[in-house]
């Protein structure tokens, strides 16, 4: 009989989770399930996918703990400030104010209401509709329900703090008048369909773990997904290597345009 091994675990993980390993690197995804199953009471990946077969909160689990869910609110600040001072007057003066923006693999929900509470400088709140996309339903639970720490909201501008958070000790909750700015679905970026004519999307230090290709092939779907003229905002772990190849124009380092 074949031994179990992890190419047969990626399998087992596709049909359960549809979650293909192989668009991942594929050493730093290893090293990271072996750290997990051996801090587990299952000894091997056949006996740690048999629980996740019968057990939705070990797959839950597994799925939050794989897709790697670090985020905060403003991260990298200097390029909120771009964000906020360039590419908004832009989108607005070729768009109006009525933008299709995306937060893909948005993670806690940080971003899109960070975007939310950015973009009400330019537009009243009750005007933003922002999609926020996650492979986790864990994750999309925790961004619907909007409480956050100390350290998440650490550079969110004072007056937005002020405004749209109740502090109450550490704890942290964002008001139900950003919460209505944001429309949050499981999305899937390596199987499901990219929506159409965006004129923002913002997909933020997630790719980094993903393998050349699946990169490659997700930008070049990310620009078929904006209008022409709207913009992509990566993180600044990445960059588009081949960005003139798929037809971006680069605006800024994280900023490239359709």
């Amino acid at each position: 009989m074949a031994k179990y091994d992890y190419e047969a675990f990626m399998q087992d993980i596709l049909r359960l989770t549809k979650i293909d390993l192989t668009f991942y690197k594929q050493a730093q995804m290893k090293r990271r399930i072996d750290t997990h199953i051996s801090k587990s009471p299952y000894k091997d990946y056949e006996e740690y996918v048999g629980e996740l077969k019968k057990n939705r909160k070990a797959l839950d689990e597994f799925v939050e703990y794989i897709t790697i869910n670090v985020s905060e609110f403003y991260r990298n600040p200097d390029q909120w400030e771009i964000l906020t001072k360039r590419i908004f007057p832009m989108l607005i003066e070729k768009f109006g104010t009525n933008l299709n923006i995306w937060s893909a693999a948005c993670s806690t929900g940080d971003e899109p209401y960070s975007l939310a509470m950015a973009l009400s400088e330019f537009v009243p709140l009750n005007k933003i509709k922002i999609t926020a996309t996650d492979i986790s339903d864990e994750v999309v639970a925790k961004a619907k329900i909007g409480l956050y720490g100390e350290k998440s909201v650490a550079n969110v501008p004072a007056k937005y703090k002020k405004e749209y958070f109740t502090q109450n000790g550490p704890a942290y909750q964002i008001s139900d008048k950003i919460k209505n700015c944001i429309t949050f679905k499981k999305h899937n970026l390596l199987k499901d369909d990219f929506f159409k004519n965006q004129h923002l999307i913002v997909c933020r230090n997630v790719l980094i773990y993903f393998t050349e290709e699946a990169k490659d092939e997700i930008f070049s779907k990310y620009y078929q997904s904006l209008a022409p003229g709207g913009v992509l905002f990566i993180g600044s772990t990445e960059q588009i290597m081949k960005y003139k190849d798929i037809g971006y124009n680069r605006l800024d380092s994280f900023f490239y345009q359709r």
